[in-house]
């Protein structure tokens, strides 16, 4: 029999998590998961801020006008 290790995720199901955790509260398990992931993965945490840097582009994006636009020229 396989032992089982319930706070262990792959970076794919840890991308999952970043992406889902952007539209609603993670369960306090899949929190540390994650969280465990991230202190032993490199490239997860760079995933993480790249799509930090998208939210807020986006929400920059949302707030921008033509009035804007006209008072960058």
């Amino acid at each position: 029999m396989k032992p089982i290790y319930p706070l262990r995720r792959t970076c794919k199901e840890v991308t999952a998590l970043i992406i889902a955790r952007e539209d609603r509260e993670l369960p306090r398990l899949e929190r540390w998961a994650l969280r465990l992931h991230m202190a032993m993965c490199q490239a997860c945490p760079t995933f993480e801020r790249q799509v930090l840097t998208m939210r807020q582009a986006m929400g920059r994006w949302r707030h921008y006008s033509e009035q804007d636009a006209s008072e960058a020229n």
